[in-house]
């Protein structure tokens, strides 16, 4: 199978890229967190806040803060048994999970958090996040600013940030599950780990710049990593208050010629996993996508769908909205079959989608701006609103009518597996970006960045729906040529990527314990 084709399947014909025999070896799988053996360990602050805003997080600075940040960003928050009915109704099954406040496909975290840090409590050097313990594991120590200007194609004076978020991915942790299909999941997992760290920089009046082209070979050997187990998705540069350390200036420095200025370092790991199966088609994308020369970075120019002949439907101004983050974080779940049939007051829904589309932070375009990635929804029950199809135009703050109806049925019968009553949401909404995933200008890279920029997309939507005493239930197990129809995508080259049904809820049956002092 040809790589275009691979993609082509993960898009559209998941059931391909997923052998029909396959059953994941539970008894053998991995952990959901990646422990580190023989490395000095940094402790972190485990007397964490219950409230997440500017004023509580000006109270404390240096490691104390970043050790808060982080716990709140991927750190292990809860571990729940909940009771499932079978598919096939006969009995219930009990799913025990650790858990997280980002989602994760499955709740298997494939990713994994690494952190460059300059502060005086620790020593200058690069770390792993060790989620299971709330610590730092020291990789390798010194100075590296030089280097990691040179890797991110001189587009960011490390010298001037206080440290670099580094968001990688285990390829193994979610395909014994998941199979080839899983590096869709992974794209959106590692999205939602920087839609959250988004959050909490903000709050912490951090400035950041996400950047998911960098040399990816001298970046993975700086971190001591595997390329055949584990790769970095994106690098986040991070400073208190102050944005001088973002250029826009990009060398021509291969990564072939200074890679080995840096010793390579030997670590050792535990995974629990005695028997690792291959996983041929992730390992050859993953060398596709790979930069090499800062000559391979590319901007993505958003394009506008031509709906300038559809009805226009202008939803209310609304204030902004402020919000505990901690509590959204904490109330934010997937309901499942627990979803209720109540309608939706329209400033809700516009507060939604307002407080969801903002400035994107990233390398992608020339200057800092929206997403090219649009929303679409299904509206039913939304009060004083048609029902109906509708793309979210978030310039002039509105909703472009594509058709009239109540598409609850035939968005039923698009699921693939039946975890989610339709009938009982007043909103199901989906992200959605170009056809041809920036292949273009990014070319195989293009696919998993799209994936993150959806995942991110994703995480404010859930976080600002949790703070409006509603959820959304992220899903794939859906057929996107069905749903792409109903929105006539087709004509403006673009393709659902994630599906959010999204309303009120009751309380799930299962039992929750918190991860924490």
């Amino acid at each position: 199978m040809d790589l275009d084709r691979f993609l082509h399947q993960l898009q559209f014909q998941s059931e391909q890229v997923i052998p029909s025999d396959w059953k994941p070896a539970w008894d053998d799988a991995p952990l959901p967190f990646k422990l580190y053996q023989h490395l000095k360990e940094f402790p972190l602050d485990g007397d964490l806040p219950s409230s997440l805003n500017e004023s509580s997080l000006d109270t404390t600075t240096g490691l104390k803060r970043l050790s808060h940040l982080l716990w709140y960003a991927y750190g292990q928050t809860g571990y729940s048994e909940t009771i499932m009915p079978l598919t096939n109704g006969a009995g219930v099954e009990t799913i025990q999970a650790f858990r997280r406040f980002v989602p994760s496909g499955g709740g298997l975290y494939p990713s994994e958090v690494y952190i460059y840090l300059k502060m005086e409590d620790v020593p200058y050097g690069i770390y792993h996040y060790d989620a299971a313990h709330h610590r730092l594991h020291l990789i390798r120590e010194g100075n590296v600013d030089s280097f990691l200007t040179e890797a991110l194609g001189g587009r960011c004076d490390v010298s001037k940030a206080q440290g670099i978020l580094f968001v990688t991915t285990m390829f193994w942790k979610n395909f014994f599950k998941y199979n080839h299909f899983a590096y869709r999941l992974q794209g959106l997992d590692a999205g939602a780990l920087l839609g959250q760290w988004q959050e909490l920089s903000s709050r912490a009046r951090f400035s950041i710049k996400i950047h998911f082209q960098f040399l990816d070979r001298p970046i993975n050997h700086l971190l001591g990593l595997d390329e055949g187990e584990e790769s970095t998705y994106a690098v986040v540069p991070f400073a208190e208050s102050d944005n001088s350390f973002i250029k826009n200036k990009t060398g021509n420095l291969s990564s072939s010629q200074w890679s080995r200025d840096i010793p390579e370092i030997k670590t050792s790991h535990y995974q629990r996993s005695i028997n690792v199966l291959d996983f041929p088609y992730i390992k050859r994308i993953n060398q596709q996508a790979m930069f090499n020369s800062p000559a391979q970075f590319g901007l993505v120019k958003p394009k506008e769908p031509d709906w300038i002949m559809n009805p226009t439907h202008s939803l209310p101004e609304i204030e902004p909205l402020v919000y505990n983050l901690a509590d959204a974080c904490r109330k934010r779940h997937s309901p499942e079959l627990n979803f209720v049939n109540r309608s939706i007051p329209l400033k809700q829904l516009a507060l939604l989608l307002k407080e969801t589309i903002k400035p994107s932070h990233t390398d992608l375009y020339a200057e800092d701006g929206r997403s090219s990635l649009a929303i679409y929804g299904c509206f039913h029950g939304v009060e004083g609103f048609p029902d109906g199809a509708y793309r979210y135009d978030a310039n002039s703050h509105s909703l472009t009518e594509i058709a009239q109806g109540d598409f609850r049925l035939p968005l039923q019968q698009a699921m693939k597996v039946d975890n989610v009553n339709l009938h009982q949401v007043p909103i199901c909404l989906h992200i959605a970006g170009e056809r041809a995933h920036y292949k273009k200008e990014l070319g195989y890279r293009g696919y998993r960045i799209q994936q993150m920029e959806a995942g991110m997309l994703l995480q404010r939507l859930l976080l600002t729906a949790s703070a409006l005493g509603m959820n959304g239930h992220p899903l794939l197990g859906y057929d996107g040529d069905a749903c792409d129809r109903i929105y006539q995508l087709e004509k403006s080259k673009e393709t659902t990527l994630i599906q959010i049904p999204m309303g009120f809820y009751q309380p799930k049956s299962s039992l929750v314990g918190n991860l924490h002092t």
